[in-house]
């Protein structure tokens, strides 16, 4: 039935159940554990096969590594970084207490102390170049970035790599006199980085971890174009990436507090893919199912949930609405990379000048930093890549036969022959759902075949370790 309402001049037509049968809907919340698989089309299409997918949980000695985050070096990190006056790519470097230089030693040094705990493990590099006249470049400049490498113990080949960005800005983005403290933009990623290889660099992960303070992102992403270019440039396996930047506070410019939610942007389909293939992801319904958002789901699935205090909202896009960060830099190698950034941005403290106008704080000041907030994102951040760095890598060349008329649906794919894998486990979910809501183990094997049709859910293929960690999922293309 439908029924019309007049408002003054306006005709607004209107459900009559929904006047008279109001909806009780659910309060607002981004995932957690518990409400993983809890969506309208979890439970089709209808099959015995598997079971609902359990989201898996943190280990003992992973529980032990988040209780180490401290909310109180977090804030201290972020205080030496907004002492430094401005963080301006193009503020001096010649200082040992002012600008960008003294801010890139100074974390260097803490960085060098961590790795004095490692046994050997970590280790501190400070890679750069000498950035020429560019967009947002007004002379020759060094770009340097700082990395903290823990090398893995049984994969060393398998990165993955989390970042904050440490320049910082004001109003005018080619101001690099002023005060520019950029305590939420961006030291509180930089301090997550740094808090987190101080935790890790004591612990042997599987895969190798990086924990990177970047320059330049203000200025158009040039430290992170530059360390993405060279792991490409090296072949190397980046298997994931984050870029934690603007994670400070959990209250928005209304007022509005979610000190419980972190939002997490994931692209689509890959910029890097043969134009044959992006057509074909598209014809089959890949186009949500792009490395990057497989790196979301696993997220979602490993990091909100108790031990982390959080939920976690995906954003199916690049970032924030004709925005980008550092892992736009990692995208356009070809790496599957997010975004972590606060559930509501204040911008009243974000790119502007330290002032006060009609009884109004304007600036990026450490007062409107949540420190808690930052810790808990930090531990959002530790499940995630801990939990990647020690299960097995994503699963290699897994293709549906396509020759195949029927319900069943058969998959293939490259088995490991290393004894950290137990076996691999079939997940799918419904071609509207947004997280994987069932699974199969089915043994240590390279094909299986099920009574599910491909024509109606989304499948994925993941490795399973000894361990029970448990690797991303792998998108099947036709084969």
């Amino acid at each position: 039935m439908r029924t019309w309402l007049l408002l003054g001049l306006a005709i607004v037509p209107i459900w009559a159940n929904e006047i008279f049968f109001p909806r009780d809907l659910p309060a607002p919340i981004a995932a957690n554990d518990s409400t993983y698989t809890d969506c309208a089309n979890a439970a089709w299409p209808p099959s015995d096969v598997g079971e609902e997918l359990v989201p898996q949980a943190p280990d003992d000695e992973l529980r032990e590594m988040i209780n180490e985050i401290d909310p109180e070096r977090i804030k201290a990190i972020i205080a030496k970084l907004v002492s430094f006056g401005t963080r301006h790519t193009l503020s001096t470097q010649n200082s040992t207490t002012r600008g960008i230089g003294a801010a890139r030693d100074w974390i260097a040094s803490e960085m060098r102390k961590y790795a004095a705990e490692s046994e050997g493990r970590m280790k501190v590099t400070v890679p750069g170049y000498v950035q020429g006249i560019a967009n947002r470049i007004s002379f020759p400049v060094l770009i340097s970035n700082v990395l903290a490498t823990v090398e893995g113990t049984t994969d060393p080949g398998r990165v993955y790599v989390i970042t904050g960005h440490y320049d910082s800005r004001v109003t005018d983005v080619m101001n690099y006199e002023d005060d520019a403290p950029g305590a939420n933009d961006d030291a509180s990623g930089v301090a997550v980085s740094m808090e987190l290889a101080r935790i890790v660099a004591t612990r042997k992960p599987r895969a190798t971890m990086v924990f990177g303070a970047v320059a330049g992102e203000e200025q158009g992403l040039y430290g992170a174009a530059f360390l993405a270019q060279t792991y490409r440039n090296s072949s190397t396996n980046v298997e994931g990436m984050v870029s934690n930047d603007i994670i400070g506070s959990s209250t928005g410019d209304r007022g509005q507090r979610e000190p419980y939610t972190i939002r997490l942007f994931a692209q689509g389909p890959p910029l890097t893919e043969t134009t044959q293939r992006a057509s074909q992801r598209l014809q089959i319904g890949g186009e949500n199912d792009s490395p990057a958002r497989e790196l979301g789901r696993f997220a979602v699935e490993v990091a909100a949930n108790d031990a982390t205090e959080m939920n976690i909202a995906v954003i199916y896009r690049l970032d924030r609405f004709l925005r980008g960060g550092d892992h736009s830099a990692f995208l356009q190698q070809g790496y599957a990379a997010i975004r972590f950034t606060e559930p509501n941005e204040n911008f009243d403290h974000q790119h502007q000048n330290i002032r006060v106008e009609d009884g109004t704080q304007y600036g990026d000041l450490p007062e409107f930093v949540d420190y808690e907030y930052v810790a808990r994102v930090a531990k959002v951040n530790l499940v995630t890549f801990w939990s990647l760095a020690n299960a097995p890598g994503k699963v290699q060349n897994v293709t549906v036969n396509a020759s195949l008329l029927g319900n069943d649906s058969q998959f293939s794919w490259v088995k490991s022959d290393s004894t950290d894998v137990a076996g691999y486990e079939l997940v799918w979910r419904s071609t509207t759902a947004p997280l994987w809501t069932h699974s199969l183990f089915v043994g240590n094997v390279g094909t299986v075949t099920v009574s599910l049709s491909k024509d109606n859910v989304i499948f994925g293929i993941r490795a399973v370790g000894i361990n029970g960690y448990k690797s991303p999922a792998t998108y099947p293309f036709p084969g």
